[in-house]
């Protein structure tokens, strides 16, 4: 039987590495996207029978586009798209700079536009076909010093909400998930002080991991009956 495809964007690190395996043990045929420079070497390494790898920037329209053809090209259709690639440049407003906000938008956001435009009809073409953007509690409670991301991420909200009602005649759903605090390399970095007033603001008591955001995109690429949602897996944080 002919697997089916995910394309998981920013998928060597962190949450995109924990989706991309767990849609692997889902029986996927993964192909995931990343911006870094690793060399050769290390991408064989990470590379498996169900795992590819290819280097794209998701904010660059030309270089997506032909992303998706050759995904076409090579594999057929998609059937899962994942747009999880992101980075943060956090500052206060007076300080921020345009290219610090331009960032932020581009990656986050107008990478979503790019990949899901550039998949679209591959997926009308596929059956049991989604949409699973990786948005953020920020996008929907705020923070100081986020603004360029809050804002990245509450578009991604807005943006799914709207694809939702537009791809839902072709039978493809689209949906949210907005993680909370999730343990990571740069809340390891956190201050213990810094650390104590997240965890006293989360019901749950704890950070969330990386696996219970992929435990999430599982879920919602099976969920049949489900489009249009934000999933926040934040531990009772926007309780």
């Amino acid at each position: 039987m002919t697997k089916k495809i995910a394309v998981v964007t920013g998928a060597t690190k962190g949450i995109g590495k924990a989706i991309s395996e767990r849609l692997v043990s889902d029986g996927y045929l993964v192909i995931g996207t990343y911006v870094s420079n690793y060399d050769a070497y290390t991408i064989r390494n990470m590379e498996n029978e169900n795992f590819k790898l290819k280097q794209v920037d998701s904010s660059q329209h030309d270089a997506v586009q032909a992303f998706a053809k050759d995904i076409k090209s090579t594999y057929g259709n998609i059937n899962v798209l994942v747009n999880n690639a992101g980075v943060v440049r956090d500052n206060l407003l007076m300080m921020m700079k345009e290219s610090e906000f331009d960032t932020v938008i581009d990656v986050n956001l107008k990478g979503a536009f790019n990949m899901t435009k550039a998949f679209t009809r591959q997926l009308f073409r596929s059956e049991d076909a989604s949409v699973i953007n990786i948005a953020s509690v920020i996008g929907v409670m705020g923070n100081v010093g986020q603004s360029n991301y809050a804002a990245s991420k509450a578009g991604l909200i807005g943006f799914s909400k709207s694809l939702a009602k537009e791809f839902a005649s072709r039978h493809v759903r689209v949906n949210v998930v907005a993680p909370g605090f999730i343990q990571t390399d740069m809340t390891e970095a956190l201050e213990d002080s810094l650390k104590e007033t997240i965890l006293n603001n989360i019901p749950l008591m704890k950070l969330g991991e990386a696996k219970d955001v992929a435990d999430a995109v599982s879920y919602l690429a099976q969920a049949k009956y489900v489009t249009g949602q934000t999933l926040s897996v934040c531990g009772g944080l926007l309780i």
